[in-house]
């Protein structure tokens, strides 16, 4: 089974749905899952400098900013997320994408896993400039990764490419919002669901995965049955 996940480092809805997805996987009991993380960029490349997150926040959604804010933190306490949206900086995550794309493909799933809950921390809990490579660097090497290597990676234009294209086609397949999930590219969850959700969505998919296994085996024996 495999569940895309759409993802902007930048948005907190994204953290929670992570947090929350995980704990769904913890407690599937079914096939094995492949988690394919894919980058987009809900204010495309803006902004180019960092803008403290609630002004970031007001200038979009106007006075529900403060709102905003203060639901995501409630609802992050209990996953164990402490947002401090009032010391964060808005800034763009073109590089984060990066260099989560170089992590997967040079050290693995795992890695990639730990860096990106290292680089939602230092946007939403600990009010770091994300888009600064040397803290990138310094994330990337607590998760693993060679900080030499990782400063080289930023400075030059690899996975720049591949990451816009990834952006550019999942607008194309439809996403508009994120966090957004695909099981198996059929089934499609949006927005941090509950764990239950994610549960369900899970046994769901794989229980019409086996069913259709089943009946395309036509009037063969399987399972310690034989079709009639």
């Amino acid at each position: 089974m495999k569940v895309e996940i759409y993802s902007d480092i930048s948005c907190p809805w994204c953290y929670v749905g992570k947090r929350n997805f995980q704990r769904a996987l913890a407690a599937f009991h079914g096939p094995q899952v492949e988690v394919v993380p894919r980058a987009y960029q809900i204010d495309g490349e803006l902004p180019e400098l960092p803008v403290p997150l609630l002004t970031w926040i007001a200038g979009k959604y106007g006075d529900q900013a403060q709102a905003m804010s203060d639901q995501v933190t409630e609802v992050g306490k209990r996953l164990g997320i402490d947002f401090h949206n009032d010391i964060g900086y808005a800034v763009n995550t073109l590089d984060g994408h990066r260099l989560l794309w170089f992590a997967l493909r040079e050290y693995g799933p795992a890695v990639h896993q730990e860096l990106e809950e290292l680089v939602f921390a230092a946007y939403f809990t600990e009010g770091g400039n994300v888009a600064d490579r040397e803290l990138l660097a310094d994330r990337a090497a607590v998760a693993g990764l060679d900080r030499d290597q990782v400063l080289a990676f930023l400075a030059s234009d690899q996975g720049t490419a591949e990451v816009r294209a990834e952006i550019r086609a999942a607008r194309t397949d439809g996403v508009t919002t994120v966090p957004t999930f695909v099981i198996d590219g059929k089934w499609r969850l949006q927005g941090a669901q509950d764990a239950s959700a994610f549960l369900r969505a899970l046994e769901a998919a794989a229980a019409e995965s086996e069913q259709s296994a089943r009946s395309s085996q036509g009037g063969a024996c399987a399972d310690g049955a034989c079709a009639v």
